[in-house]
Formats: C-alpha cells, sequence, structure tokens
C-alpha cells in the first residue's frame, strides 16, 4: 500500500463523533433506601482512575513487566491504555507498522474524538526508521495526536509512566525547567527567563522574537538580546562538526583529503580568535 498517495483517503474515512466530547464517567446505581418509599440515593461504583487501565489486546506487550512505579489493571477501553478520565494512549512498533499499515488508520477510526489527550507511543525498532516516522508523524499532525518515541521498552513503559505520575500535576516543573534552559544563557538570569516567559507567553513566542521585541523587555538591552537571539536560532552542531559533515556529504569529498579537512578547521578557529 502507498502510504504518501492514499494517506488521505484513509485519514477522511477516521470518524470524528458530531455531538458534544463526552468524558468518561463513574457508572452509578440507584437504589431505594430501606423503610423509606421516595427517597432515592445513588451509590457511586468504585472509581478506577489511580491506576493506568491496560486493553486485554496488549497482554504479552514488553513494556507491561517494567511498569513499576505506578499500578495498572485491564479493562475494557477503546484505546490501549487510558490514564486517568481525559488521556489515552496508543501503542505501535515502527516493525509492526510496516508490516500492518493499515493497522494504526484501523485503531483512529475506533478511537474517534474521544479524550482531550490522544498521544501515538512508537517504538523504534528498526535500524531506519525515517520513513515510516515520516508517516506516522503527518497522521500525528492531521488527526490531533501527540507523538511520543521509545527506543525500548523500558522506555516506552518510562513515559506512559511519566504521563500518569503528571497526570494532576501543575505545569511548574515544566515552567521550572523553561526557566534554567533560558538562563543558562549567557548572559541572561533567572529574572530575565522570567520576564521573556511573562511578556511572550511560551517558549515557541520566545524564539520566533525579533532582536527589537526581545530587547523592548525590562532588563534587557541591545546587547543581552543579541545574544539570546543568537543563541536561539543558531545550530546545535558547532561550526567544525557542520563543515565535516558538508564535507561528508558533497558530491566529491571522495578527492578531499584528510589535510583539506585539518585546514577548514583551522581556518575556523581563526574567525574564532578573530571575533574575541
Amino acid at each position: 500500500m502507498d502510504l504518501e498517495d492514499g494517506l488521505d483517503d484513509l485519514l477522511a474515512e477516521v470518524c470524528e463523533p458530531t455531538s458534544p466530547k463526552k468524558i468518561k464517567t463513574d457508572e452509578q446505581e440507584c437504589f431505594v433506601q430501606p423503610g423509606t418509599s421516595n427517597s432515592i440515593v445513588k451509590k457511586s461504583a468504585i472509581s478506577k482512575t489511580h491506576c493506568v487501565l491496560v486493553n486485554q489486546k496488549q497482554r504479552g506487550n514488553p513494556l507491561l513487566k517494567f511498569i513499576k512505579c505506578v499500578p495498572w489493571e485491564y479493562d475494557e477501553i477503546i484505546p490501549d491504555y487510558e490514564i486517568g478520565k481525559a488521556i489515552c494512549i496508543l501503542f505501535l512498533s515502527v516493525r509492526y507498522h510496516n508490516l500492518n499499515p493499515d493497522y494504526i488508520h484501523n485503531r483512529l477510526k475506533e478511537l474517534g474524538k474521544k479524550y482531550e489527550l490522544r498521544v501515538l507511543l512508537v517504538q523504534v525498532d528498526l535500524k531506519d526508521p525515517h520513513t515510516a516516522l515520516k508517516n506516522l508523524t503527518r497522521i500525528c499532525l492531521l488527526t490531533d495526536m501527540t507523538l511520543m518515541l521509545a527506543w525500548s521498552p523500558e522506555e516506552a513503559a518510562k513515559i506512559l509512566e511519566n504521563y500518569k505520575i503528571f497526570e494532576n500535576k501543575p505545569p511548574d516543573k515544566i515552567m521550572e525547567k523553561i526557566i534554567n534552559a533560558l538562563s543558562s544563557i549567557k548572559p541572561v538570569n533567572k529574572t530575565d527567563a522570567m520576564t521573556l516567559i511573562t511578556r511572550f507567553g511560551t517558549l515557541e513566542n520566545i524564539i520566533q522574537a525579533t532582536e527589537t521585541k526581545l530587547a523592548d523587555c525590562p532588563g534587557f538591552g541591545a546587547t543581552k538580546a543579541k545574544k539570546l537571539y543568537k543563541a536561539l536560532h543558531e545550530p546545535f552542531l558547532k561550526r567544525g562538526q557542520i563543515a565535516k559533515e558538508q564535507l561528508k556529504n558533497d558530491e566529491f569529498s571522495e578527492n578531499i583529503c584528510l589535510e583539506d579537512v585539518e585546514k577548514f578547521e583551522n581556518e575556523i578557529q581563526e574567525e574564532k580568535l578573530a571575533e574575541k
């Protein structure tokens, strides 16, 4: 099956409920209290939101034996895993996806638009997963799914555990990590980081902001804004590594000797010294 050509048609077949989204609630029983005729007392069933609910079809999945930090139990649910009332997880391995490309489409049809947060947990178990991951990323973007990647059953179980552990936690821990990340950029301090978050709201907005907008923030100036903007937009690889990658991928790289690479690196080093 050609996923690239027929993917849009398959996604169009995913059923989306027209009625408002309903979150699963605990079932209730009604019974007449002894000694009365009209008084009706509601009795709630025992809630299962304290643990991770697991679809019966997941029996035998190796990741289950690595779930040790949170309780879990089997239940009759549509997704593979249910975290509380609003989070669900579908599990898929890259190898299985290549063998059964229609599987994820059928699961999405069953799931519809239920749950507020829908996660596709993918275990990467092939050496060359790029084509499959590209298709799965596209599917997630078009069906409002969050894509999470794991390279082992242990890592997949850890991701699942973290979703349960942080299910009802405030975003303080995430905010703390963002502040630490921003304040690690010299000369930005934690007060500056808080100023950026207050002004722009999200890390994405901070990254997309121009130097002028950054300089307008209290406590900032042209110099600090320029250094922050450069840090947020420069490549992750060092310039020497980028040069090696460019030489490696060059059409005529087989004619380039080690001396040429060293010469190129020396030129980059001289440029750095000149900048200082």
